[in-house]
């Protein structure tokens, strides 16, 4: 038998006063019953007034005659006008100069001079194990037989992340530094971060053309933003005490910034290189469309011909560069600053001798390259597993049917009503209900921003487009939390599970995106159904590590309490543990909503259709008017999704002291 409480009997009150206990609680329902007032009457006003219909034509704008007309002008002047011949070309020539000064580098370093390069690197900022686990993700890329495009991949990364980290250090730096240039950053971070890597390659790809120079700086824009965000966090996050103790002292702004600010905030800009290489991986594959060479290229390649085991054969190097990456830098930002300084030069120049030795007894014994006799075919293998599973799981199982049964359900029963249904609804109520809904869980910035980033795909002529690629990304949104939260509450309750989960979660997580399609077209087919598929895969990892840690992180105290009330591990879930991780449920949903995003958009590539086939045929064509105003529907329907999913600190606030 449960324990229960009975409150004290307390005075009545009409509505509390805010200084009061319980007053966020009842100001929030009495602010939640103006907006539900406020909606009705606009709800009768609108059927009254505008009547139904989709978005109309007298206020769409067509945008197709400026944006072909400037396409035009750049392919006529990109070999001739001075702003390519004496800025774009240098940068141009700069960036191929510097892959391929990279590239020869670990060319001349041989495979065995590059394996101990990383294991050395590892022991150094992490120590032996992860020493081990870089040098064996380096054999198994030889082994797998892709030494040269890892290597190909890797001297693109080195340049790419390297401008990231300078580009976003510099930005973070401003705006760690000024409040107004906070302000006017944030928006332009917040459009650089909800937009799809697929939308940035149309309009790099018409100034650079196809190539390494075009892939660099693409991966350099997507890339930035996390870099730029951790370092203004870092900056702004200094010790107060100490930054006025280094003024008191006299320190000028330049000597607090360098001896201070940048010092406190070592691990804030660790982690944002950590951050801005894990994006650059995950561009890899994606860049590989416009000619970036190396493992994405493969991959590419495997997803035209649907052969899964090349795929995974070129995705697991991707993968383990990832993970290995991921962790020494993770490892570099824990123990910065914790061994003495003799001893970390002493160490890295033993690294440095060791790796040079190893490189040179390699070109001495003329073994750079890694030996066509050590590697293994795993193509052969898988597609002969994925020829099973599509032969004996696609279609014709009994009582259950098969994967293209299942893709065929879910676009008949799940995905087509609801696009109809969100065709079907008169375009304001769809605006309507995005205000709605933003204002109930921000402020009323918040809710103009997403109603008006909702008015701007009507405004671009695509309004049926983005409700279609809407549909699909509600459904794998819903999707992706049931089985996202429900495992996360299971990996936070049993260590045991957790634990197993983690290397599981590691893999998906690094997967580029690309990946993840292959093996869905060849169980379910071509569609809107693998590309939902392929997008909850995408997504599932980051939901349940969210889930996981927020509900690990509430407070011991609340849980001890629940339990000497007699709680059952129900009622402990269900009213202590999920309502006190309200703030980390919500920032899971927005997660899981940005990133199926990004997939359902690259889902345009297997039948997706909508938003995400015309920017794939966009970039095709070279087509900037079809392919720009789709990266710009994207971004405006990120940004409204972005606003009517994150919670502003005012209403985490008011949750919490509720």
């Amino acid at each position: 038998m449960t324990a229960t409480v009975t409150p004290a009997p307390t005075r009545p009150t009409a509505v509390p006063d805010a200084g009061r206990p319980g007053a966020p609680r009842a100001l929030a329902r009495h602010r939640g019953r103006l907006i539900g007032a406020g909606a009705v009457l606009a709800l009768v006003l609108g059927a009254l007034l505008l009547g139904g219909g989709g978005w109309p034509a007298s206020l769409a704008v067509d945008v197709s005659g400026p944006l072909g007309r400037a396409g035009d002008w750049i392919i006529a002047n990109r070999d001739g006008h001075p702003l390519f011949l004496y800025f774009l070309g240098h940068v141009s020539n700069a960036v191929v100069v510097s892959v391929r000064a990279v590239y020869l580098l670990l060319l001349a370093l041989g495979w065995a001079g590059v394996t101990a390069a990383a294991g050395l690197v590892a022991w150094r900022v992490a120590g032996l194990r992860l020493a081990l686990t870089s040098v064996a993700a380096f054999a198994v890329c030889g082994l797998l037989g892709m030494w040269v495009p890892t290597m190909q991949t890797l001297a693109l990364m080195a340049v790419a992340v390297a401008a990231s980290v300078l580009l976003g250090g510099l930005l973070g730096l401003a705006a760690g530094l000024s409040g107004r240039m906070d302000r006017i950053l944030r928006p332009v971070l917040d459009t650089m971060q909800v937009l799809p890597a697929f939308a940035y390659l149309l309009p790099v790809v018409l100034v650079f053309g196809i190539g390494v120079p075009a892939a660099v700086l693409a991966t350099v824009v997507y890339a930035a933003p996390p870099m730029a965000r951790l370092t203004a966090l870092g900056l702004r996050g200094a010790d107060a005490g100490v930054m006025e103790a280094a003024a008191s002292l006299g320190a000028t702004g330049r000597q607090r910034l360098l001896t201070a600010r940048l010092p406190l905030a070592r691990k804030e800009l660790l982690l944002g290189v950590n951050q801005s290489i894990m994006m650059a991986l995950g561009m890899a594959v994606i860049a590989s469309v416009i000619g970036a060479g190396g493992l994405g290229d493969r991959v590419y390649q495997a997803l035209a011909s649907v052969d899964v085991g090349a795929a995974l054969g070129a995705g697991v190097p991707i993968v383990l560069l990832a993970v290995v990456l991921d962790r020494v830098t993770a490892a570099a930002g824990e123990r910065i600053g914790t061994a003495p300084a003799h001893r970390s030069r002493l160490g890295w120049a033993v690294a440095l001798v060791a790796t040079a030795v190893v490189a040179v007894a390699g070109r001495l014994t003329d073994r750079l390259s890694w030996p066509d006799a050590w590697t293994v075919d795993i193509a052969g293998p898988v597609n002969g597993a994925v020829d099973w599973m599509t032969a004996h799981l696609y279609s014709g199982v009994p009582l259950v049917g098969g994967t293209a049964d299942w893709a065929e359900r879910f676009t008949t029963w799940v995905l087509n009503p609801l696009r109809d249904g969100l065709q079907a609804l008169p375009w304001w109520t769809v605006l309507l209900t995005v205000g709605v809904l933003a204002l109930l869980i921000g402020t009323w910035r918040t809710a103009a921003t997403a109603v008006l980033a909702t008015a701007a795909i009507g405004v671009l002529g695509v309004w049926g487009p983005a409700l279609d690629t809407l549909s699909q990304v509600l459904a794998a949104v819903a999707v992706t939390l049931l089985l996202g939260v429900g495992l996360g509450v299971a990996a936070a309750r049993s260590t045991r599970l957790g634990r197993a989960l983690r290397p599981v979660l590691d893999i998906f997580q690094t997967m580029p995106q690309f990946v993840y399609l292959i093996p869905v077209v060849a169980l379910f087919g071509v569609g809107r159904a693998p590309a939902v598929a392929a997008a909850v895969v995408y997504a599932l990892p980051a939901v349940v590590r969210i889930t996981a840690q927020g509900v690990r992180a509430v407070d011991p105290a609340a849980m001890e309490s629940a339990r000497s009330l007699g709680a059952t591990g129900r009622q402990q879930l269900f009213q202590v543990q999920l309502p006190l991780a309200r703030t980390a449920l919500l920032l899971a949903v927005n997660q899981g909503v940005v990133l199926v995003l990004a997939v359902v958009v690259i889902g345009g590539l297997v039948g997706g259709g909508a938003l995400g086939y015309d920017a794939v045929f966009g970039l095709a064509q070279g087509d900037l008017a079809t392919g720009l105003v789709a990266g710009a529907a994207i971004v405006c329907l990120g940004l409204m999704l972005d606003r009517v999913t994150q919670p502003t600190e005012r209403r985490d606030l008011a949750g919490k002291g509720a």
